[in-house]
């Protein structure tokens, strides 16, 4: 079976995203800033607060589960449980996340826009990666039953 590229490339950007997240925890209030956080969580962290560090691994955590079921849609590893299901609410989320910015900006009023624009921006390719490598995926299972 061939290995799908997108769901790898999804898979790659996830474990990136996860990775940087996990820089935050690590290196503290610059890399929350950095990254756009909001100064007030740069300074929670820094102040030595738990409260970054409980929002950022759980962040870490999905993102990493979001990397190993693109992994398995691609065929890279074992096939997880209820697969088609996960990689779709996790396209859904990506692309719901990348484009509904606006009425998030309200509820987190610390992030700057540069964070909104980017962060948006890198949701919605992570989405369409997973769709098209669902579809992908989809087509090529299509093909071999038919």
């Amino acid at each position: 079976m061939q290995k799908n590229k997108l769901l790898i490339a999804a898979a790659i950007c996830s474990g990136v995203a996860a990775l940087l997240h996990l820089g935050c925890i690590i290196f503290g209030g610059d890399w929350y800033r950095f990254l756009g956080a909001g100064e007030q969580m740069a300074q929670m962290a820094e102040a030595g607060h738990i409260y970054p560090t409980i929002v950022t691994s759980a962040i870490v955590a999905v993102l990493s589960i979001w990397s190993l079921y693109a992994l398995s849609g691609a065929g890279v590893i074992l096939r997880l449980p209820l697969l088609r299901l996960v990689l779709c609410v996790i396209a859904a989320i990506y692309l719901i996340r990348g484009v509904a910015f606006m009425p998030l900006m309200h509820v987190f009023p610390e992030n700057s826009l540069a964070f909104w624009a980017v962060s948006s921006a890198v949701c919605v390719v992570l989405g369409l990666l997973y769709v098209l490598g669902i579809r992908q995926s989809w087509a090529y299972i299509s093909e071999k039953h038919a």
